[in-house]
């Protein structure tokens, strides 16, 4: 089970750089092809910037073209969360952290088999843990 996490406004600010806390905590997205995971393949684990709860693995990441690192599948299921993002006029599936509820990106059914989504992650939102 998953531990849940709660930080006040002013807590995260501490911890956070401000584009971290923006997208993290603001549902922001950082520019296409400008985040430091769009193009890393080490192998390890992407862990949520705020609380380091293992995300994605190195193995499930592949290249979307989209700009931002993609995965296909998360270390499991329960450490990420979905809901409704209604914004821009249109209805997608945003992806946060279930421990401390950061904004991670979004979920798309676009994606390579073996599950055919894309999860589509702002690396702002991630720091990496090689193996």
């Amino acid at each position: 089970m998953t531990k849940t996490i709660n930080k006040t406004r002013h807590e995260w600010q501490a911890q956070l750089t401000p584009e971290q806390y923006r997208v993290t905590r603001e549902h922001g997205t950082e520019p296409a092809f400008s985040g430091e995971y769009d193009k890393h393949y080490e192998p390890g684990v992407y862990q949520c910037v705020c609380c380091g709860q293992d995300l994605f693995h190195s193995d499930h990441k592949y290249d979307s073209g989209s700009g931002w690192p993609s995965f296909y599948q998360p270390v499991d299921k329960e450490n990420i969360g979905l809901s409704k993002d209604r914004s821009w006029l249109m209805v997608r599936n945003e992806v946060h952290c279930s421990s401390c509820k950061g904004h991670l990106g979004h979920v798309f059914k676009d994606g390579p088999q073996p599950t055919g989504l894309r999860y589509c992650i702002n690396s702002v939102s991630l720091k990496f843990k090689g193996s």
